[in-house]
């Protein structure tokens, strides 16, 4: 009786993803859908990223952050659409224990980091505006980098243990996931062991990742906005604000999404609206980062265009030399 019930244990190997609900006449739209999204935010991101590698007038703090964010963020969008688009295009659902594991191991890593670095942002956007005498000495390259290698450390020991605990359960049915990636809480509900102890230790890391980083933005941009309302100028005002209001924007949307995701109780009635709000924060704010960080950004044009002049340079120096040849 025990060798049954520890091969009916460990009998699933794989689960099946049931996505955004089964429409069939739906699943090709959905596929363009999200493919266009894809190569948008994979496009905006790198776009980003590059500028910010390259072009010398960006090396500074604000866009050291940005680049990193944009770095994330095509991670972030690559762990879970690429899966999503081959189920909707082959209809096949599945996903290995192995793989669904990867999968939320990765998610919860580049989350992790990014509560961080949103919190980092905006105290970098705080000094700026509230302390800039000091802001050269505090925002310097060794602190930048010491903050991200800091961030990504840390959130990379913690989730290794909870990818570690995790690994240790038991799932011996049902194993159908009414989602469209392999989040904790579904996961969690398919285990046929104790998970007590777990529970308080992915409890305990939301904690840690979530409200520190969540206080220090709050309290970032009450800072923010009071010195932005005590200035006398206009044209100070407008400058301060706009420095500032597109990190705002970001902020709102990841953390907005993300405490509505989770803090909603689970009933069949708001499972939908869950899976709908978690495409906001998992495939939505990496699209909308790039766009709402270049439209308004006068640096990042100007990076473009001299981006652009390098390019136009350099292939008319190459056409001269093959017509010379």
């Amino acid at each position: 009786m025990l060798d049954i019930e520890e091969r009916n244990q460990t009998s699933i190997r794989e689960f099946i993803l049931l996505g955004l609900g089964n429409l069939p006449e739906l699943q090709l739209f959905l596929f363009w859908f999200f493919l266009v999204i894809y190569l948008m935010t994979i496009t905006g991101n790198l776009l980003i990223f590059l500028l910010v590698v390259a072009d010398q007038h960006l090396h500074t703090p604000m866009y050291f952050f940005l680049g990193n964010l944009s770095c994330l963020d095509t991670c972030y969008s690559s762990i879970s659409l690429p899966k999503m688009l081959a189920n909707l295009l082959t209809g096949k659902r599945t996903i290995t224990l192995s793989g669904c594991l990867a999968q939320y191991h990765f998610f919860s890593l580049c989350g992790s980091i990014e509560t961080y670095l949103l919190a980092a942002m905006s105290y970098d956007r705080y000094l700026a505006i509230c302390r800039p005498l000091l802001y050269a000495s505090i925002m310097n390259r060794k602190f930048c980098f010491r903050l991200m290698a800091g961030t990504g450390i840390n959130s990379l020991i913690v989730n290794i243990i909870l990818a570690a605990f995790l690994a240790q359960l038991s799932f011996c049915g049902p194993n159908v996931i009414d989602h469209y990636f392999c989040d904790l809480h579904p996961l969690m509900k398919l285990s046929c062991t104790d998970r007590s102890f777990f529970e308080i230790f992915a409890f305990c890391g939301a904690i840690i990742f979530t409200v520190p980083p969540f206080l220090l933005t709050i309290i970032s941009y009450i800072s923010i906005i009071a010195t932005i309302i005590k200035m006398q100028s206009t044209t100070g005002r407008q400058k301060a604000f706009s420095t500032c209001s597109s990190h705002l924007l970001v902020v709102c949307l990841f953390y907005g999404t993300l405490i509505i995701v989770y803090a909603l109780p689970e009933t069949p009635s708001l499972r939908h609206l869950n899976k709908i709000f978690s495409i906001f924060y998992t495939v939505m704010t990496p699209l909308v980062n790039p766009l709402i960080y270049t439209l308004r950004n006068k640096e990042i044009h100007k990076a473009v265009r001299r981006l652009l002049n390098k390019v136009i340079i350099f292939g008319m120096c190459h056409l001269k030399l093959s017509i010379s040849f």
